[in-house]
């Protein structure tokens, strides 16, 4: 699953959210490191809707245009939930290996 991806999901996770809203959720979690463009968060969008991990919650207008507010399936819930765990089991075993080497990961961000 790719980051852009996994952060969707993490976006969609609290509650149905349109599209400019998972913009800037995915931004805020990733402490600005990921900055989705429109077209490049609904194809990641429409390829997770067709795997069945979002589905359109509902449609609003909103100043004069139709805001799409989408939601997690339960399965999104699943897979998110699959995949953090994987991610900290990953990040565990990095760790670890760096310590053996006397080594401190980074904490907070890109060193």
């Amino acid at each position: 699953m790719s980051e852009q991806a996994f952060l969707v999901l993490a976006a969609l996770a609290g509650e149905p959210t349109h599209g400019y809203g998972v913009v800037q959720a995915v931004a805020e979690l990733s402490k600005g490191r990921v900055a989705l463009r429109v077209g490049t968060l609904y194809g990641v969008l429409d390829r997770l809707a067709a795997d069945g991990l979002v589905e359109l919650d509902r449609e609003e207008a909103h100043e004069g245009r139709l805001r799409r507010y989408y939601r997690l399936t339960n399965d999104g819930e699943r897979v998110l939930a699959h995949e953090a765990q994987r991610l900290a089991e990953n990040a565990r075993v990095a760790t670890e290996r760096l310590r053996q080497r006397g080594l401190r990961p980074a904490t907070g961000g890109v060193a």
